[in-house]
């Protein structure tokens, strides 16, 4: 029996191998050189830190394999790789989300087109109240031009209070013109994003087979039809 042990043992040595010894403190690394030479240490070895190397078990069978070690910039490099992995894996999972939530409030067609209109109509009722308040401001500023004619229409020759109040009439119209500009491009903004939204149901709609979006397509929303904000008047 101790002359077996002496050749396993002896086996062992010319194999490159650590003695049995070793086997029974832990695991065992091995990998082949630069140099095509096999290696064992009972420790991760230096001469193959470019390349895999595998560890054993006591019964010699692979635990795992152990990567070469990185240098520093190859280290950052496959840090960035796996982050942008990881990014690509939340955009797709956020992407799948928001489909779940866009499905489940807009079922079909008409329910999103509905959502549409009402949107659209909300933004038209706030142009018509400024609208409306133009008007008003138009209707104080013609009063002002009519007492402006006790003073020959001459503006340099008012009163320092009428000519505040032309001032504080013309700049409340400018501020409902562009109030009225903005609200008409938020308008825009809601078409083209409930075009964007309706591309995509109609994509994940074809995909479950849901409810059929029917052939019914109806326009994009438009503008009720409002005053148009009537043009500054120039003082005299």
């Amino acid at each position: 029996m101790r002359g077996s042990f002496g050749c396993i043992v002896f086996i062992a040595i010319v194999a490159g191998m650590p003695p049995a010894s070793a086997w029974a403190e832990g695991s065992i690394y091995t990998c082949v050189d630069s140099k095509g030479r096999r290696i064992t240490n009972d420790r991760p070895i230096l001469d193959c830190i470019d390349r895999e190397q595998q560890e054993l078990g006591p019964t010699g069978k692979v635990v795992r394999k152990v990567g070469p070690s990185l240098t520093a910039e190859e280290r950052a490099a496959e840090e960035e790789k796996q982050r942008k992995e990881q990014d690509e894996r939340n955009r797709i999972a956020d992407e799948k989300r928001r489909d779940r939530v866009l499905l489940a409030r807009y079922p079909d067609r008409a329910t999103h087109d509905k959502e549409r209109v009402a949107a659209i109509a909300s933004v038209d009722d706030v142009i018509g109240s400024a609208n409306r308040r133009t008007s008003e401001l138009m209707w104080q500023r013609k009063k002002l031009d009519q007492e402006l004619e006790f003073y020959k229409g001459d503006f340099e020759k008012a009163p320092l209070h009428l000519k505040r109040r032309f001032d504080e009439i013309d700049q409340s119209l400018a501020v409902q013109r562009r109030f009225i500009a903005n609200q008409e491009e938020e308008k825009k903004r809601i078409n083209e994003r409930y075009d964007e939204e309706l591309a995509r149901l109609k994509t994940l709609w074809a995909t479950i087979g849901g409810t059929n979006p029917g052939t019914a397509t109806a326009k994009p929303a438009t503008a009720k039809s409002s005053a148009a904000a009537p043009a500054p008047v120039t003082k005299k």
